[in-house]
């Protein structure tokens, strides 16, 4: 049994910073991609940022400049720097892993709740 479990989620004002915590556990083989995506109310869940096992790094374009994905392979953990955090930043933020353990798979967390007052 694989799981993911978020933590860091809250509310900031306009301009603050958050960071986000991710980490993966259970039956795992390897890990490849990790990352964020969020779903706004009324909006499809859309990705924010991404990171190969190598480092490599995929943004939307809109948190461009604004936020940093980062991992610890060492305890399967990823993280998203979010800093000058603007009022359309809020939503649930869902952490995403593709994990190859029993099976090889696609797996999320449980959400956490960002909201940015104006």
């Amino acid at each position: 049994q694989v799981r993911l479990v978020e933590s860091g989620g809250g509310l900031v004002q306009a301009g603050g910073s958050l960071r986000l915590s991710c980490a993966a556990s259970g039956s795992i083989f390897s890990i490849n991609d990790m990352g964020w995506y969020r779903q706004a109310p009324g909006k499809q869940r859309e990705m924010v940022a991404i990171i190969s096992s190598g480092g490599s790094t995929n943004y939307a374009d809109s948190v461009k400049g604004r936020f940093t994905v980062s991992r610890d392979n060492a305890k399967n953990t990823v993280y998203l720097q979010m800093n000058s955090l603007k009022p359309e930043d809020t939503a649930v933020y869902y952490c995403y892993a593709h994990i190859r353990g029993y099976y090889i798979n696609d797996y999320w967390g449980q959400g956490t709740q960002v909201t940015v007052s104006s």
